[in-house]
């Protein structure tokens, strides 16, 4: 894909100010679009967007394909007529810095599920052509994806009676309805008919508030990065559905797991637990799921970054049951021929490679012969020697990076950069300040004015970074359970400084947006 320099911000949706506990496809998304004009960047970086689970991380959905409903919109949907002001007064005391999902998920869930009902009652006949189109645009995963919601919530409640933990479709639902058997899902569809179109219309305000704010975006020059995970949650619709292209026995249960070896975030690698794919089957069908899944995401972004890109080259498997990921091993994966078979039905691919971790010459190879741009990681460039100098042949460091890959100062794996700088030693810290050739006393801005100077074509900043952020705002620490994806930022904390400061630095190293101010 063409890469003019650009530069922009690494916020996910969720982090937005927004009365209901959560950022929402609301006010505070489209405020934020007018703060990148203003600031003149062109990039808008999230998570990926799909319904959570237990842990409440986007990179592990319910499906690859679906919203997650927590970002509608609840004041979009009253302004729509399918709630009501005295609705949306119901709201408990929120905090405002932080994701409290237990209780977003026990006042909004039913406030959604209210406005859908008003919507299959008294919605206007264009509203309902709207979502009969949306319906049958997204058959191929809607429906699948509205049934296993709806039968999900039905065995959850059971498993929450029994005392049951971790009930999840390939461990406890009944064998008929787990191994997809006609007369279960038919059975299953007419039980849960009404619970199945509240889903989907749950699913179309998602789209359609989506669709509206990356219109919204897109018209003032704003290009939107989503992310896709290598792979899918065990307890999702996607392993349910499409059993045969995993790495599943006859039951429906995972012989294999997903996860990578020791690494710079954990000395015992990190247990992801996913299902693993058959490559050998989704070869025999020339990888439609990939495929449609490449094709879903463009629908809702305009880039893709795809999470572990390594893992198209050779994976970490690991064998079910094991406790860590140290006893897995290494094995091949199609990623030529994948990749080779996208871009024939597809075209060119706006894909950024995330191939950070233990990356050989075949991972930058496959990487290169599609053109993908890699990462650069301004944390991991400053890795002090034993006498207290900088590695110069650091990859990460600046002077070695070259015009197609992103810079960033730091991820959403990473600390903030504050938080990150103030645990470094006195010897790591004074080899920094020899290589930015200037005091610390701002060392974010200093690390921002790195990524921005480079030669990458793309610099992206996370959120926290800019509001120069300690560790208490980190989006997320891998392999702690607890804790993540909650950060907020308040309304006030964005100001008009910032725009100033964004716009000199882009215009001072050449990343001006092409497109006017609208």
């Amino acid at each position: 894909m063409e890469m003019n320099r650009a530069s922009g911000i690494l916020v996910h949706p969720t982090s937005f100010p927004s009365p209901h506990g959560i950022g929402d496809l609301g006010a505070a998304a489209y405020q934020f679009i007018d703060f990148l004009v203003a600031a003149k960047q062109s990039l808008w970086q999230i998570l990926p967007l799909g319904p959570t689970g237990y842990g409440d991380s986007p990179y592990a959905s319910f499906s690859t394909f679906a919203g997650n409903p927590l970002l509608i919109s609840v004041t979009k949907l009253m302004e729509a007529g399918d709630l009501s002001a005295a609705d949306l007064a119901s709201a408990p005391s929120f905090p405002n810095d932080r994701i409290n999902y237990g209780w977003v998920i026990q006042w909004k869930v039913p406030l959604l599920e209210k406005a859908a009902r008003h919507f299959m009652n008294h919605a206007s006949p264009e509203r309902k052509a709207d979502y009969d189109d949306f319906c049958q645009k997204q058959a191929l995963w809607l429906d699948d994806f509205a049934l296993f919601v709806a039968v999900k919530e039905e065995f959850d409640r059971k498993a929450q009676e029994e005392g049951v933990s971790g009930a999840m479709w390939s461990s406890y639902w009944p064998k008929n309805i787990r191994l997809r058997e006609a007369e279960a899902l038919a059975y299953w569809r007419e039980q849960k008919a009404e619970s199945i179109a509240v889903k989907k219309i749950i699913q179309f305000y998602f789209f359609q508030q989506w669709g509206e704010l990356r219109r919204y975006a897109n018209e003032r020059g704003i290009k939107i990065m989503g992310d896709v995970p290598i792979f899918v949650a065990s307890d999702s619709v996607d392993a349910w559905a499409n059993r045969e292209l995993f790495l599943m026995d006859k039951d429906g249960r995972q012989t294999a797991m997903a996860g990578v070896p020791p690494d710079y975030f954990s000395v015992t690698g990190q247990l992801w637990g996913n299902p693993l794919y058959d490559w050998k089957a989704m070869e025999k069908d020339g990888f439609k799921w990939w495929i449609n899944r490449v094709k879903a995401m463009l629908g809702l972004v305009d880039i893709v970054r795809i999470d572990h890109f390594r893992g198209f080259e050779g994976y970490w498997e690991v064998p079910a049951g094991s406790e860590t990921a140290i006893g897995g091993k290494w094995v091949k994966a199609p990623g030529q021929k994948l990749f080779q078979k996208i871009k024939e039905v597809l075209g060119e691919l706006p894909i950024v490679a995330e191939d950070l971790g233990v990356i050989t010459p075949e991972v930058r190879a496959l990487r290169d012969n599609f053109h993908f741009p890699g990462m650069k990681i301004l944390q991991f460039a400053f890795d002090a020697k034993e006498s207290g100098g900088i590695n110069s042949n650091n990859a990460f460091l600046p002077h070695n990076h070259v015009p197609n890959c992103v810079v960033y100062t730091g991820t959403h794996d990473n600390d903030t950069t504050l938080g990150w700088y103030l645990q470094r030693s006195e010897e790591e810290k004074n080899a920094i300040r020899q290589y930015i050739g200037r005091p610390d006393q701002d060392i974010v801005w200093e690390f921002i004015r790195l990524a921005m100077a480079s030669v990458g074509n793309w610099a992206i900043i996370p959120m926290q970074d800019l509001l120069k952020l300690d560790n208490q705002a980190r989006m997320n620490t891998p392999s702690v359970l607890g804790g993540n994806w909650s950060w907020r930022y308040q309304v006030h904390e964005l100001t008009h400084d910032h725009v100033e400061m964004l716009r000199h630095l882009t215009a001072l190293f050449g990343r001006v947006p092409l497109v006017e101010e609208v």
